[in-house]
């Protein structure tokens, strides 16, 4: 087919890769002058309408998935019978190519992949799909480090009811498949919590934890058998990296990962640890919220007591220079003296659409409680649908902070504290990741003295669609 033209746009110009049901191309869009690329449904089952129909289902289902680590659908169309999916075309090589090619990934390049990839696939289960074909042939590399999870083309409502596969029919590639996925059974998130775990597994091994012969070997070792210990063959990997990669691997999915978002949560602890930056503590499993009564913020105390200090000082500074003295009573910076007052300047929302009540930052620095902050509302995204969303706080000048306090309307949100030399490079994490009630403190871990400091809010919690920041101090 190369050399063709579809729909008097799409000219095909070289293959590119071949599976089971379809073929994909490289191909120029002479409409809008672009490098594309073309899913092709093979010939033989263009009249069979149960092919046909599940590859106009992935169509509509990647359209409704707009995320920076998930391949864009663009058009979707027929030619001369043949049905066809338009993507935007990632010049690079795929994830099982790079294995090949360069063997074992260092450390921190498996997780920061693994953790691109758990964050596009938490995305699609947040909006109804499990992928169920996890593997590093499905993941694409623009050669910048970017991660895109692609070939939706077996991906299951996880409303069984819109399911177009029924309980009973196996689907998926052997060396990734999960324990109840081999057998038949229902699949969910925990399925595709599975196959990333062997994802990651290859990734630091350069090989599949169940080699075998044929797909029923394969299955049945994915069914029966433990993986084999990471750290035997890359001592480098920490113990608390390949205990991630085992839970998520469990043959039980109770016993796997909650969520995708929980193994998002999980690898981007063993990435701060790997960079040294400091230990997060380990994704557990969920319990009930605290029944712990909502009483009254304690901000407005604090404010007042923070007044009658300052208040106090002028007081003292007055009577020593009535009786006399020289002494200086400017503090140091860096040293001894009161926290600075913290200034928020801006809103992050560089995953989302750029736009977080960008004109109300400064409500959340007022020194007034009852106004605040707040994101947008993600009433149809819980976990927000993307990595977070955060507030970039301005200190005036490099110090090294050791808590920073919150006062909130909104308890129940996870958050961590980032820092940074510019409002836009306030991504190193200094904190544990904690469940923000009102009148939380964070710990800070800094290492250096830094001018801007970031709330990052990363999952919302609680009856709340929204988190909001009353007030924001260092202390």
């Amino acid at each position: 087919m190369v050399g063709e033209v579809l729909s008097d746009r799409y000219e095909l110009e070289e293959l590119v890769g071949t599976g089971g049901m379809s073929s994909v191309f490289r191909a120029h869009d002479r409409l809008l002058d672009r490098k594309v690329a073309l899913k092709v449904l093979h010939e033989q089952y263009t009249a069979d309408e149960d092919y046909v129909e599940r590859f106009r289902r992935e169509a509509r289902s990647v359209a409704a998935l707009s995320h920076p680590n998930i391949v864009t659908v663009i058009d979707r169309g027929e030619h001369e019978g043949r049905q066809f999916i338009v993507f935007e075309y990632v010049a690079g090589e795929n994830l099982k190519q790079l294995i090949v090619r360069r063997g074992p990934a260092p450390v921190t390049t498996a997780l920061e992949l693994g953790i691109q990839i758990a964050r596009a696939l938490s995305f699609a289960h947040q909006q109804g799909l499990v992928h169920r074909d996890v593997k590093p042939q499905n993941v694409l590399l623009n050669g910048e480090g970017e991660a895109k999870v692609t070939d939706f083309g077996i991906a299951r409502s996880l409303d069984v009811q819109h399911g177009m596969t029924q309980t009973g029919t196996v689907l998926g590639t052997s060396d990734y498949i999960a324990p109840e996925q081999a057998q038949g059974q229902r699949v969910d998130e925990q399925t595709d919590v599975y196959s990333l775990g062997v994802v990651l597994y290859e990734l630091l091994t350069n090989e599949v934890p169940f080699p075998g012969e044929n797909f029923v070997a394969v299955a049945m070792r994915h069914i029966n058998e433990e993986p084999p210990s990471i750290r035997d063959k890359r001592p480098d990997v920490s113990p608390r990296f390949e205990a991630a990669v085992h839970r998520a691997m469990a043959k039980q999915a109770a016993d796997r990962f909650p969520t995708m978002a929980d193994l998002c949560h999980e690898l981007e602890a063993c990435l701060a640890e790997a960079q040294g930056t400091h230990v997060l503590p380990a994704v557990q499993p969920r319990r009930a919220r605290s029944s712990r009564r909502r009483g009254v913020s304690p901000w407005p105390l604090i404010l007042l007591l923070a007044a009658l200090l300052a208040i106090g000082a002028v007081v003292a500074a007055l009577l020593i220079h009535g009786n006399g003295s020289s002494a200086d009573t400017t503090t140091a910076a860096g040293g001894g003296g009161a926290p600075p007052h913290l200034r928020a300047v801006a809103a992050d929302d560089r995953f989302g659409t750029g736009g977080e009540h960008d004109a109300e930052v400064g409500r959340a620095t007022d020194g007034d409680a009852s106004t605040y902050w707040t994101t947008e509302d993600y009433r149809t995204a819980p976990d927000l649908g993307k990595p977070g969303v955060g507030l970039v706080l301005d200190a005036g000048r490099p110090v090294e902070l050791h808590e920073l306090g919150i006062a909130t309307g909104t308890p129940g949100f996870t958050a961590v504290v980032r820092a940074g030399t510019s409002p836009t490079t306030a991504t190193k994490v200094i904190s544990s990741s904690q469940t923000v009630d009102d009148g939380t403190t964070f710990e800070l871990h800094g290492a250096a003295p830094y001018r801007y400091y970031e709330v990052w809010i990363t999952r919302l919690g609680g009856d709340y669609s929204k988190a909001q920041l009353n007030e924001v101090r260092a202390s």
